[in-house]
């Protein structure tokens, strides 16, 4: 009891300096909370890392860098933009976290993001410390010379704080390829140099194969092995994705290829359900329908007329086995989370940061089912990125086959770590546990061995 009460005592206190130095950033206390209470218990166990206040150096970033970004679009007006990198821990490796455009992106959402990134990062066993960064542009409805501006623009002022030793980005949602390739080529012009200081680059020009699969796949590969805690298996289940982003696709794709039926996607305006499934040549099109001519979901039913769209809502309410929830930050609550369940989903893995909201994480547990919180599950994206990372340094690239058979060794280790650290006495595996204590403790052990720097 006594034991009870200093972890309570410490999480209360704990959150309430963060909130008070952090006022109105909702997501970061909403992720800093959910670490909080899983490692305190650890943390009150050993009073040394209580001494030297590691949690909370981990929750402060070491730096935030916020500066302008004006560019000029195709009227011949300036645009300014906002632009921000988070660098939040580096006790175990060179910043490393993705780049997001899209118009909600602000503070709070980027340390969140770079807050999760620090533990996440840690999991993949990859030397890689935390980091995010970003914009409010939307690239969407810009013309491609708009966005080449805008990254370009983005590249002249970011370029001074990263490096393939000090910070290597990535990219996130609203940053694919294309927005990869112009930073890259305005890094590259800039300092004079070919390194690694991006990911997610060009088969030709540095990347690492697999590096757009990875997050859908790792996600899938994690609750593969979540299935296998029980027997079971994707092979014949019906799963439910929200996205149609990267991550989206390539988790539909990899369940597809395991035996399930797929049978919803999504965006920001409305869902698609297809109870036949999407299958490969449903999912072909998908692919061309976002990736090539950068449509919405919605035109899935003029092509298959035999599926349906419902507009202004998520995916929740569909009859599935497995949920996926692959598009963004508190997607999935409470009262959609008791949709799914009482629709006899079984199985919840995350391919976003922190896409179901505390409520819904707590009936998650409640019941017992299998639930995996993204740090854990969506960390594919980010190994790959560390692998890629290797190959740059190395001056070599892997095969396909040798970079997937790294992945998927990479995401059991971490699901590996999170029954170490999160299986209860009474068989029930909790994996947002496992994978704070987990993510934390190695860089906790780092930052204790480096001092208070």
């Amino acid at each position: 009891m006594e034991n009870n009460r200093m972890v309570e005592e410490y999480v209360n206190s704990f959150m309430d300096e963060i909130i008070t130095r952090n006022p109105g950033e909702a997501e970061f206390h909403q992720a800093v909370r959910e670490v909080v209470e899983s490692v305190a218990p650890y943390i009150v166990k050993h009073p040394h890392l209580m001494k030297m206040k590691v949690l909370e150096r981990i929750a402060e970033p070491e730096k935030i860098i916020m500066f302008r970004v004006p560019w000029v679009n195709d009227k011949g007006e300036v645009v300014i933009n906002k632009g921000y990198r988070v660098q939040q821990n580096s006790a175990i490796g060179p910043y490393k976290g993705g780049i997001r455009f899209h118009a909600s992106v602000n503070l709070s959402i980027l340390k969140f993001l770079a807050f999760e990134q620090t533990f996440k990062n840690s999991l993949t066993t990859l030397p890689m410390g935390g980091g995010k960064g970003g914009s409010d542009f939307n690239p969407k409805g810009k013309s491609e010379m708009e966005v080449m501006r805008f990254c370009q623009a983005f590249m002249m002022e970011l370029q001074r704080h990263i490096g393939a030793n000090t910070d290597v980005p990535a990219g996130d949602i609203g940053v694919g390829g294309r927005e990869v390739g112009y930073m890259f080529g305005t890094y590259k012009k800039l300092r004079n140099e070919f390194t690694g200081t991006l990911t997610g680059k060009g088969i030709d020009w540095g990347g690492s194969p697999m590096r757009p699969e990875a997050t859908g796949y790792g996600a899938c590969y994690f609750a593969e092995a979540m299935l296998a805690t029980r027997g079971d298996s994707f092979a014949g289940k019906t799963v439910a994705i929200s996205g149609s982003g990267n991550v989206a696709q390539y988790a539909a794709k990899k369940a597809i290829q395991l035996g399930a039926k797929v049978v919803t996607m999504s965006d920001s305006n409305g869902y698609i359900y297809d109870p036949e499934g999407i299958d490969m040549e449903k999912w072909e099109y998908i692919y061309e329908l976002k990736n090539i001519y950068r449509g919405r979901i919605s035109e899935y039913v003029e092509h298959y007329p035999h599926a349906q769209y419902v507009a202004n809502e998520r995916p929740w309410s569909v009859k599935c086995d497995i949920a996926m929830p692959c598009a963004t930050q508190n997607e999935l609550n409470g009262e959609e989370a008791k949709k799914l369940l009482a629709n006899g989903c079984m199985c919840v893995t995350e391919g976003a940061n922190m896409p179901s909201t505390p409520e819904a994480i707590q009936a998650f547990q409640e019941a017992k089912i299998l639930y995996s919180p993204g740090k854990a599950s969506n960390a594919g994206g980010v190994a790959t990125s560390g692998l890629e990372m290797t190959q740059n340094s190395m001056r070599l690239s892997w095969t396909p086959q040798e970079v997937d058979e790294r992945l998927r060794r990479i995401m059991n280790d971490i699901h590996a770590a999170c029954i170490k650290y999160g299986k209860r006495e009474d068989g029930y595996i909790d994996y947002v546990k496992g994978a704070n204590i987990a993510g934390f403790i190695k860089v906790a052990n780092a930052m204790v061995a480096q001092g208070v720097i």
